[in-house]
């Protein structure tokens, strides 16, 4: 069996997903904020 090395690992495909998921979520927020004010604002 293969001995592993600490740092070795190549992440990038794990380091593009994680950055979309971070960027998905940001627009989910924003977009759910804005909705919210929205809500706010025009309630009667």
């Amino acid at each position: 069996m293969a001995e592993h090395k600490h740092g070795t690992m190549d992440i990038k495909a794990q380091e593009k997903t994680f950055e979309g998921f971070v960027r998905w979520s940001v627009r989910v927020v924003v977009f759910s904020i804005a909705v919210l004010i929205f809500l706010a604002i025009f309630n009667s």
